[in-house]
């Protein structure tokens, strides 16, 4: 460890063992075992690549606010697949279904049409919130294809550029990218529209963190660093974040989105409530021209402009889905997936609820991480 870096303890949880807690919540909560089990791959996949706002807990945590004891969200419902006259096109009615078994189908389906058209596009109205996008493209990015997602969030707590009031959702863009063979993993883009997403905040609440500067603010809208007095949530980038968290807005007002300050909030007559998601994919070969220089292949291609950027002297500049890359790889040589004491304590608190075991962190491996 080199001077001035810290260590953090982590408990190592074995991957089957973390399904069967997760299951069995969704389970209690009325979830099919499909539901269940797609709600927990998920969650496994966000805590393997150290995603740690978007974890088992918080996935619990949203259902327990909007979800199935509220009715935005209703276990064991189908999606309605909507007529559409396009063929690398599909429009689904989500029916409140839970968002993540609606993301993975989606995704699935998105390469499925891209495989036969070059892309594949899936929208989606009447959704409940999906969590971690960069999991999904990341599965797609893996596979060999480029992915889009982007989904309006379940509250709208951001105030937009200059503004006062929240009416944005954090609203976040994902895109991955199939770059394993150029640089050793899929780049993947994943940021919410907000400086840090309000699970973020719930994270440092836990952990008795402070908040960067300029992320939140208080009941009165004025700035905090404390995660317990934040509200609301800023874009990030001023107004380039705004643009990018309103451009998920008008996507979903598109396809049949609610309007964003009464969602989840209020109940207003003839009005909706839910999210809406979008999904693409591309098949890499339907973009090419064939036209590389020195008669390089795509991914030679890919593989020189991506050291030119990061050469010249930028050689310590990180890729996006780096970070998330050397977690797995960490996660992977544990033999499990990693919680922090705060983490395991919550998860221990799922467990009960669900009635089921939890986890002894005197029987479990623990590693720490710098």
């Amino acid at each position: 460890m080199k001077e001035g870096e810290m260590s953090e303890l982590f408990y190592v949880v074995p991957v089957e063992e973390h399904e069967r807690v997760v299951c069995a919540a969704y389970a209690k909560r009325g979830f099919t075992a499909n539901e269940s089990k797609q709600a927990a791959r998920l969650a496994a996949a966000a805590t393997k690549h150290g995603i740690r706002t978007h974890n088992a807990i918080k996935a619990i945590h949203l259902d327990d606010l909007f979800g199935s004891a509220v009715g935005g969200c209703v276990p064991g419902v189908a999606v309605q697949r909507l007529d559409t006259r396009f063929d690398a096109t599909e429009v689904w009615d989500g029916r409140k279904k839970l968002g993540q078994a609606v993301a993975w189908e989606a995704i699935e389906r998105c390469i499925e049409l891209a495989e036969i058209h070059g892309s594949g596009t899936v929208s989606v109205d009447n959704a409940f919130h999906y969590l971690w996008g960069g999991g999904y493209v990341m599965e797609a990015a893996r596979r060999g294809y480029i992915a889009v997602t982007n989904c309006t969030a379940s509250l709208a707590e951001v105030v937009p550029f200059g503004g006062v009031f929240p009416t944005l959702g954090t609203n976040p863009h994902s895109w991955g990218f199939p770059t394993t063979e150029a640089v050793g993993f899929p780049i993947v883009i994943d940021w919410a529209t907000s400086v840090i997403a309000m699970g973020r905040v719930q994270q440092f609440q836990r952990e008795e963190k402070q908040l960067p500067p300029n992320a939140a603010v208080d009941k009165d809208g004025n700035p905090t660093t404390d995660p317990h007095a934040a509200v609301s949530l800023m874009p990030f980038g001023a107004h380039k974040g705004y643009g990018l968290a309103l451009m998920n807005e008008v996507i979903a007002a598109f396809i049949g989105g609610s309007i964003p300050t009464i969602r989840s909030r209020q109940q207003v007559d003839g009005e909706k409530q839910g999210c809406n998601f979008f999904f693409q994919v591309l098949h890499p070969e339907a973009l090419s021209a064939g036209l590389f220089a020195k008669r390089r292949s795509q991914m030679q291609n890919v593989k020189i402009v991506i050291e030119d950027i990061l050469g010249h002297g930028n050689d310590s500049c990180l890729l996006p889905g780096q970070l998330e890359a050397q977690f797995a790889a960490r996660s992977e040589e544990a033999g499990g997936l990693l919680f922090s004491e705060a983490e395991l304590d919550a998860l221990n608190e799922i467990a009960i609820e669900a009635d089921t075991q939890g986890f002894e962190k005197q029987v479990l491996k623990n590693v720490s991480i710098v």
